[in-house]
């Protein structure tokens, strides 16, 4: 038996006042939905999103804020190229990699500079 049964979400930090810049990028861009969370979090200043699988990004005010580039967070997605051309149309950076060739995947950056991998997983819609 194992004791951990799966991934329930990860929390990125951003500094504060973010909420409307996240609820632009997450929200509006990603097309991730926002979801209620606990008063408690409320008053933290935090937001969380949801994403298709059911696991959640939450995002917490962290002073003194400094980005994440190593500790990053790795989405999927089912269309790489139409994530590409969502990116350019609204102004976003997508860096392509091909380290991991055939693994397609680009890189991002949310608009505090955290760093997020974005992982073409066609079998995952």
């Amino acid at each position: 038996m194992t004791l951990l049964s799966g991934f329930d979400h990860m929390t990125i930090q951003a500094p504060a006042d973010y909420q409307a810049s996240a609820r632009a990028f997450f929200g509006e861009f990603l097309q991730l939905p926002e979801l209620p969370h606990p008063p408690v979090v409320t008053e933290r200043g935090g937001l969380w999103f949801g994403l298709p699988d059911g696991r959640q990004l939450h995002i917490a005010v962290c002073e003194p804020f400094a980005p994440l580039d190593i500790g990053h967070p790795a989405l999927r997605c089912v269309d790489l190229d139409a994530l590409i051309r969502r990116a350019a149309e609204y102004r976003v950076a997508a860096t392509p990699d091909d380290l991991l060739a055939p693994l397609r995947r680009v890189f991002l950056n949310d608009p505090w500079g955290n760093r997020l991998e974005i992982i073409e997983r066609p079998e995952a819609g």
